[in-house]
């Protein structure tokens, strides 16, 4: 004989009464804004991340727009894959973002909390980095770094 489940049941660990929706914060859109700074000066395209990873293309894309938190072994493994200290995902984190809702400083807050968004992150600026270590030339990297140097107006 079968018997039905009683109605209201589920089967799951978790009933739906007490499933907790976990929203992603500001930082969480932080973190993920730095993995994909890291990934692009690399070169790397999500897919060969997300490969190296063992997790899908779409996870990572979800990571990377802070859709999804990253938990704290991913973020580890992301250290790994894309060569930085684990601090590099907080860095250059906004003042703001850094105070938790209790009011708290996290540590991570920096004295000018209006500093200006960080230009490195730029797509521009990640091309032209990748544009001139493709110069194969030491000598002629040099010449355009030094022309770089004039037209911005710093002789040092």
């Amino acid at each position: 004989m079968i018997m039905a489940a009683a109605k209201g049941t589920t089967r799951g660990r978790h009933s739906p009464a007490k499933a907790k929706l976990v929203r992603p914060r500001p930082i969480d859109g932080h973190v993920g804004g730095r993995v994909k700074l890291r990934r692009m000066m690399l070169g790397l395209s999500q897919h060969a991340l997300a490969r190296s990873l063992g997790v899908t293309f779409q996870q990572l894309q979800k990571n990377e727009r802070g859709t999804n938190r990253i938990a704290s072994s991913r973020l580890f493994d992301l250290s790994l894959a894309l060569d930085v200290p684990i601090q590099f995902f907080f860095d250059e984190m906004p003042a703001e973002m850094a105070v938790t809702a209790s009011g708290r400083s996290t540590g991570f807050a920096r004295a000018d909390a209006a500093d200006a968004p960080d230009p490195l992150a730029k797509r521009e600026t990640l091309e032209l980095v990748r544009a001139f270590y493709r110069i194969k030339s030491p000598s002629v990297r040099q010449r355009v770094y030094g022309l770089a140097k004039a037209l911005a107006g710093d002789m040092d």
